[in-house]
Formats: C-alpha cells, structure tokens, sequence
C-alpha cells in the first residue's frame, strides 16, 4: 500500500478507530498506530491526532515527540486531547474545565480559514472531555468557539490545526466535511479501495504464516465467515473448526454446517455444549461468564486442533478498543471472548492472525462481497462470541436458553416477513431474570420477561434503538406470549450506546 496514507495516533479514545473509518469513506487510505511508533509512519500524507480518557496534565499521559512530528511539515490535526497536547507542547496551558462536557453543542466559526469552508454558520458538534485550554500558545488563531464563547477550534500554524470535538461521530452533523476539508490539504494522499486491502491483506497472512498451517475459529457469523474464505484465497494451508458451545440460537449448527459447505469451505464441529453449561453452572457475574466461556473455548478448540501453529480469529476493531487490553491506552468497557487472558497470551507468543482488526463491520462486508460471499450471509447481524449467555443475565440454564432461543427465532422471522431485517444493524430477544405476574387461561401467572433489543448503527461504536412500528411490535409480543412457555411479558429496550451497551452483557 502507498506509503502516503493518513496516519492517526491512538491516544485511547472509545472513537479512534472511527477517525480511521471517516478517512477510508472520503476515499484514502488510514491507518492507526500508537503514539510511540510516530517514527514507524513513514512518509504520510497527513497526521490526526485522536482524543483519549487521560488529561495532558496527568503525570505519564499519552505523549508524542513534537520535535519529529514538526519535521514532517505534512498537515496535522489534533482531536479533543490531541488539540489540548499540541496547545500544552507549543506553549500554551490545559486545566480542567468548570464542568465536563459532554453532549452535543454549536460551533460558530469566527474566522475565514480552508478547515470550515462550507460549514453552516452554526452546526452541531460532539464534546466528550473535562480539561479546556486555558491560555492560548503564542500566535495561535481562534477559528471557532461554541454558543458560551469558548474556543474550540485552533490554527497553531498553517499546517496545524486543533479542535476541541469529535468531528467522526455522527453526532457532529458535519464532522465529514471538516475532515474533508483538512485530507483537501494532502492533496498525494494514497487512495482506499477494497480490492487494494484485500490483496494487503493476503500478502500480509502469507508473510505471518510463512508455511505454518493456520486453524480458524468460525461462528457462522460475518467476520469469521470473511476470514475463512480470505484464509481460502489467500491459499495458506488452515482448518475452520467451529464449536458448538451450546449457547447459539436456534438450529445454528445446522445452518452453520450448511453455510459452509455452500462456500466450499471443509468445516469440523466441536460438539461441547454439556461441557460449557456444566462450567457456567451457578455463576451470574458477566465478566466471570465472559471468562469461563472464552478460555473453555481455547480448550475446546485446541482438543479439536490437535496442533495449533496459527489461531486465526475474526476480530474486529470494536472488539479490541472496548476489550481495552493491557496494551491500550483506551479504557476497558467488557471482555470479549477473543480477547480473555490465555488468547492474549498466545498473542504475545506471535501465534494469533487477527487480519480483519482494523475494519469494521461495513468494511468486513465490503470485503466479503469482493471474495464472493453472498449477500445473504454478509447481511446477518452480528452475533455476540459468547452467545445467548451474554443475552441471559445471572446464571445459564437451559430452561433460559430455551425461553431465549425461541423468543429469538420469533422476533427475527417476522423482522425479516415484514421487511424490517435489512433495516436494523443488530436484533436479539435476551431473557430478564425477574419473574413477574400476569393472568394465563384465567388463572394467575408467575413467569419470565423477555426484551425486545433491535438498533440502528454504522459500527456498533454508537448505536440508537431502531424505530419499529408499534403495531408490529405488537404483533411480536403477541407471537412470542403464545408461542413462548414460560413467559409473560414483553418489553423492548429504547436504550441508546452509550450509555448502554448493545448487548446486555
């Protein structure tokens, strides 16, 4: 891939990646590093610095050598902590602010410059940080401040601006034209195409494996779909294991057998779903689930291998940035299953292929279409590695996963009979663990609750409820009160991410 790409520097935050994906939708090429590895961009066409959860006057946060990055003279941006580093290393003072802010706000461009061409004179921008700049460095230009007057947008130099929000979340009504009128000013910047990433990333599998024989770890789902049928292309010696745990949704073995073979993919099923319930038994705290699920899964799966010389996985980027691991600055949300302590440590023994970890769903299923896959199997909805035991809060049981499974397979058949399915990012029927009463056949009930979640999403970063039809979730909570024992109940969760999660586990 051409060296003049744009480089963005990881400075944790939970929307990082997204500065990366905002890049790649105007058409070139990003790429993350960590702020140590500066030196290890090359020549880029241009550099973003992210925002992050530290503050710049904390002792041993995040920092870059300025000095270097100067000597580049390519243009630079600094995001949230980005403008506050770039504010405090050419002179100027950050201190907390007198409140967090959070939450969208105005910015009011006050002066003519080529970040803000073509903005509205008051457009809604996103803020996420509690420090502010309080003494501007020496020749700094204020270009925009927010409704109170404060400052929220720099010129330190004509290369190098700042602003204090986050113009990659959706939230920042223009956020995409900010960001293309700053990738305007590297005008050699290295174009993005999908047939370009695909091919570096089978030169890349191939150099990693060097020969070695690599065992994937399949679901079914989108992303270890695409991997198996990259591993297929990339025409590396490997093996797609997929284990049932005993926690997938209804007839999923079957489905997922089938998938494959329709892929011309050799797939072997691990049957141990006695094994896991047998391990969850009596434990209801989520991260401990989380845990238990995915180091038995390395058990499992390696008894299946027999001989593991590569473990390639389908992770995407929101697994890692919410996993948070001990090697990121970004703070921790919850454990993925790929990401739990035993496969990290395979991960430092340089024996895990993670080759779609810098893309997003989207960016997966574009992937896919190019290698071939059918529509129908790129457009499913994800689906959580620890499966229904991430949709069951408290302990497991079967009787649960029953509750759940057939609740789910309701919701989603009548999502896709009345052509809504295509229309939510991610739809599941999880079980609350409070029984409630209700009246059945004239007689009193004392039965389960069950939620409805369905969202609308671009990547799973940020997430809104999806709008259904009130009479169609009627209709939903009619079939599942009929068809579902065990329950009396039906809710649907209007909850957005953040606060809450997309699961609730």
């Amino acid at each position: 891939m051409d060296s003049r790409h744009i480089a963005v520097i990881d400075f944790g935050s939970q929307y990082t990646q997204l500065i990366v994906r905002r890049v790649r939708e105007q058409g070139f090429f990003s790429r993350l590093y960590q702020p140590h590895e500066l030196r290890d961009t090359g020549t880029p066409a241009a550099v973003i610095l992210s925002g992050g959860p530290r503050s710049v006057t904390e002792e041993g946060s995040p920092d870059i050598d300025l000095d270097y990055l100067l000597a580049m003279d390519v243009p630079v941006l600094g995001v949230c902590y980005g403008m506050q580093l770039l504010s405090k290393k050419l002179g100027g003072s950050v201190a907390p602010g007198n409140t967090r802010e959070y939450g969208p706000a105005q910015l009011v461009p006050c002066a003519v410059n080529s970040l803000f061409a073509g903005l509205s004179s008051s457009a809604q921008i996103w803020m996420s940080h509690s420090d502010t700049v309080k003494t501007l460095p020496p020749d700094a230009v204020v270009l925009g401040k927010n409704q109170q007057g404060v400052p929220v947008a720099l010129q330190f130099g004509p290369k190098l601006f700042g602003i204090q929000f986050h113009p990659e979340v959706s939230h920042s009504h223009e956020g995409s034209k900010i960001l293309s009128n700053f990738l305007a000013m590297a005008p050699d910047a290295a174009p993005f195409r999908i047939e370009d990433f695909k091919q570096e990333l089978i030169a890349q599998i191939k150099k990693r494996c060097h020969g070695r024989e690599v065992v994937c770890a399949v679901s079914g789902g989108v992303d270890s779909t695409v991997l198996a049928v990259l591993l297929k292309e990339a025409n590396v010696p490997h093996r797609a294991i997929f284990v049932d745990n005993g926690l997938l949704r209804l007839n999923e073995v079957e489905e997922v057998q089938a998938q494959f073979a329709r892929l011309g993919v050799n797939l072997e099923t691990a049957h141990a779903a006695d094994r896991f319930l047998g391990a969850l038994a009596g434990e209801a705290d989520p991260e401990k689930k989380r845990g238990i699920i995915g180091n038995l899964f390395v058990d499992v799966f390696w008894e299946a291998a027999a001989n593991v010389e590569m473990l390639a996985q389908g992770t995407l980027y929101p697994d890692v940035i919410e996993s948070a691991t001990s090697g990121s600055i970004a703070s921790k949300i919850k454990t993925h299953h790929n990401r739990v302590e035993r496969i990290m440590e395979l991960h430092r023994q340089g024996r895990v292929l993670e080759p779609l970890a810098e893309l997003f769903k989207d960016e997966v299923r574009a992937l896919g279409a190019n290698l071939g896959i059918p529509h129908e199997i790129l457009h499913r909805h994800p689906f959580p590695g620890p499966g229904l035991a991430v949709r069951c809060p408290g302990e497991v049981t079967e009787e649960k996963l029953r509750i759940i499974r057939e609740g789910d397979a309701i919701f989603i058949r009548l999502l896709k009979e009345h052509g809504h399915y295509d229309k939510v990012w991610q739809a599941y029927c999880g079980l609350i663990p409070v029984k409630t009463v209700g009246v059945k056949g004239d007689e009193r009930s004392y039965e389960f609750a069950v939620n409805l979640r369905a969202v609308t999403s671009e990547d799973a970063m940020t997430a809104d409820f999806a709008k259904l039809p009130w009479d169609f979730l009627g209709l939903v909570s009619n079939a599942i009160l009929n068809g579902v024992k065990g329950i009396n109940r039906v809710l649907y969760d209007i909850s957005t991410k953040p606060p809450s999660s997309i699961e609730w586990e």
